[in-house]
């Protein structure tokens, strides 16, 4: 059996599209109120990129505004993320808790690397009171390269991890596995791609084929 297994948390664990339009409507309404924008709210041009860090978010959907007006409504969009999660508008996916239960009891050591920032990230965990199951999370704001490979080793090297795994729906996950010589299982969820799928060692479609997969 795998001694760690290290998830990512959007797309993943929790549906992040559950509160993704809701939380983005809200930040580009603040900007047609600051008059800044006059179109729609950019859902799909996100939903191409999600899982990347939020300031790429925020570059890519607002490229001819300044710095200082993708900083704040990076704040606000985050706010009112952690707004929607703390009023019960978000979802884990199925079978999530089960999932993280029977793996503690293999006595696997559960983490966390997630491009989300920290409050986000917490904001989940403390909800959905995943903290009973999970050893520790990790931001990709912790690093300065924000790269998830480089979060991924941090882990390891924290823990001191010889055998594991690691779980995602995109192939940054993919390839922070393969990085460091873990195992990459590859979740076909909402915002996976089949083309980066392809790259993974195993594929699931359930979080309850996962424990098969790992043993």
């Amino acid at each position: 059996m795998i001694e760690a297994i290290i998830f990512d948390m959007d797309g993943t664990l929790f549906q992040t599209n559950s509160i993704l339009e809701l939380s983005l409507e809200d930040a580009f309404q603040r900007l047609r109120e600051l008059q800044l924008w006059n179109d729609a709210t950019p859902i799909d041009k996100y939903r191409e990129i999600m899982g990347v860090p939020l300031p790429q978010v925020w570059e890519t959907l607002l490229p001819l505004h300044s710095i200082e007006v993708r900083e704040a409504m990076d704040a606000y969009f985050l706010e009112r993320l952690i707004e929607n999660i703390n009023n019960g508008k978000g979802a884990l996916y199925p079978h999530t808790q089960e999932m993280l239960a029977e793996l503690k009891n293999m006595s696997c050591s559960i983490f966390i690397a997630s491009n989300g920032l920290s409050p986000y990230l917490k904001a989940i965990v403390e909800y959905y009171h995943l903290d009973k199951w999970i050893t520790e999370t990790f931001s990709i704001t912790q690093i300065h390269t924000l790269n998830k490979t480089d979060l991924v080793r941090t882990i390891i090297k924290k823990y001191k991890i010889s055998s594991g795994a690691v779980v995602g729906d995109r192939l940054s996950d993919i390839q922070a596995a393969k990085a460091n010589g873990l195992l990459s299982v590859g979740c076909n969820f909402d915002f996976a791609k089949p083309e980066e799928l392809s790259k993974a060692d195993r594929v699931i479609n359930d979080l309850r084929e996962l424990t098969a997969v790992l043993t």
